[in-house]
């Protein structure tokens, strides 16, 4: 009796299982070595973009929680002189920072950052923010013939003369919130001792920044998100929703908060800036 009568295999039989044996070593060698070799998945780095009357502090809820969920996060500290200034500082910072990038801004962060043009952003998102059209300036959308709600007027919005190397002489006229107002108007639905802290971190604009016309809006171009504030003692919320009807269309959502939702109602803003994130 031949060998392949006592084993019951034929030689074709042989050699298919192992060429399967063969393929299966092959699979488990690539599954190995190949997550080593391929790149990484990367998420988007998350810059905050703080707005007038307000520095970066005001995003630490935010930042920490898209931090526990892999999110690169950086703050950009606004100087507040113009929407021209301030973009051009943020595209300095865009630089030096690889791959893709999701800008947020609050307020008058809103204005600076459709003011930014950085092939490698991504995706917009304002918060209870100014998005201006090409030619718009903050002061003029703050009408109150036509959006009429705002309570940031004097007293208390007083204004004060401040070192400025970027004003006339060296000065400039800035604005700011005044103490005994600053809760009621600013961030009405946080702690007193959180309003405290806010007023203690307050950084004055300059008057002229609200009146400077903004230049090609990158909302044209760049997929946006919107959050609008209803409960806005600042931007009226009719005011936010005509502005995100323009610069995100079908990516806007709102919630019951005051001006300062990132303060006031961080959970779902975060919300908002991952999903603009994965979008």
């Amino acid at each position: 009796m031949s060998s392949t009568a006592r084993t019951g295999r034929s030689p074709l039989t042989v050699l298919g299982g192992l060429l399967s044996a063969a393929a299966l070593m092959l699979t488990v060698l690539v599954s190995t070595v190949a997550p080593a070799n391929a790149a990484p998945t990367t998420k988007p780095t998350i810059v905050l973009v703080h707005g007038a009357f307000a520095d970066s502090s005001g995003w630490r809820d935010v930042a920490a929680t898209l931090r526990t969920q892999g999110y690169p996060v950086q703050t950009f500290d606004n100087p507040l002189r113009g929407p021209a200034h301030d973009s051009a500082l943020l595209e300095e910072k865009l630089t030096t920072i690889p791959g893709p990038i999701v800008l947020v801004g609050h307020s008058y962060g809103g204005a600076v950052i459709t003011n930014t043009h950085d092939p490698d952003v991504v995706a917009n998102v304002y918060i209870a923010a100014f998005a201006p059209q090409r030619g718009e300036f903050v002061q003029g959308l703050l009408n109150p013939i036509t959006y009429p709600g705002s309570r940031l007027l004097p007293p208390a919005l007083q204004l004060k003369v401040v070192d400025d190397p970027t004003g006339p002489g060296g000065k400039n006229l800035d604005g700011y919130i005044a103490r005994q107002y600053f809760h009621e108007i600013f961030a009405q639905d946080v702690s007193t001792a959180t309003a405290a802290d806010m007023y203690a971190h307050q950084k004055s604009a300059a008057l002229s920044a609200n009146l400077e016309p903004s230049g090609d809006p990158s909302w044209r171009k760049v997929p946006s998100w919107y959050l609008v504030s209803r409960q806005d003692r600042v931007i009226p919320p009719a005011l936010q929703w005509f502005m995100a009807s323009r610069a995100a269309p079908g990516r806007t959502s709102a919630i019951d908060a005051g001006h300062a939702s990132l303060v006031s109602r961080p959970g779902p803003v975060t919300a908002v800036i991952v999903a603009a994130a994965q979008s």
